[in-house]
């Protein structure tokens, strides 16, 4: 099979949910920006980085949490050559890849605009990038390693937005401690405490290599990859 058709057909195969949701999310963003009923270019601002930040991430840890027992015949793929977790590894990096080319023009939008630097915290256009990647790349992860452990896509996909909802809407609870800081996922547009950004994006970072590794890890064996309405 040709490289181009390949990744044509883990495209496909990654689903819906990782082609649209990334793009809906922006879209939702943008809409929910120009309704804002609070008066203010900073407010605006923060609603525009919280959508790269917030929802943007959200739909891409809710995709790879999807990508495990996509396939109807897993027991089929486990006989090809190539590694069936090789195969979830090209799905993953299509998800995260799609979810990153649109964070990137969305954030190229907003710098030419100017918006991104309405909002005080934004750290720059280099290292603000890591605004969506950090909690991306850390829920993407958390989506793959539940769906490796529990081998169910539903309940890691309920575990992702069950994690991402705690942060969302207790904001002080999570932050009130140094570990929770350390892995907070919206310290760019709610953090606590701005000093800790910096640690806190690599920590979320680090994490996410952790969690695909476990993936990697416990996909490596063929059992986990058979569902259990297969046994």
């Amino acid at each position: 099979m040709r490289p181009t058709t390949l990744w044509r057909y883990e495209v496909r195969r990654a689903g819906w949910t990782a082609v649209l949701g990334p793009p809906l999310a922006v879209a939702t963003g943008v809409l929910a920006a120009t309704a804002n009923p609070l008066p203010g270019d900073t407010m605006t601002a923060r609603i525009l980085l919280g959508t790269l930040e917030m929802a943007l991430p959200l739909t891409a840890g809710v995709a790879c949490a999807s990508l495990v027992g996509r396939d109807p015949a897993v027991e089929v793929q486990l006989a090809f050559p190539t590694p069936y977790r090789v195969t979830l590894l090209r799905r993953t990096a299509v998800t995260l890849g799609w979810a990153a080319l649109v964070a990137v023009v969305t954030a190229a939008v907003l710098i030419a605009t100017g918006w991104w630097d309405r909002w005080p915290g934004n750290h720059g256009v280099f290292a603000g990038q890591l605004t969506w990647a950090a909690p991306t790349l850390a829920l993407g992860g958390l989506g793959l390693a539940a769906a490796a452990l529990s081998r169910s896509p539903a309940a890691a996909g309920a575990l992702v937005t069950t994690v991402w909802a705690i942060q969302q809407f207790f904001s002080g609870a999570a932050q009130q401690h140094w570990p929770g800081r350390m892995l907070y996922l919206f310290a760019t547009t709610r953090g606590a405490d701005p000093a800790d950004w910096t640690a806190n994006r690599l920590t979320l970072l680090a994490t996410a290599g952790a969690l695909i590794t476990l993936a990697l890890v416990v996909l490596n064996r063929s059992e986990r990859l058979i569902l259990k309405d297969d046994e």
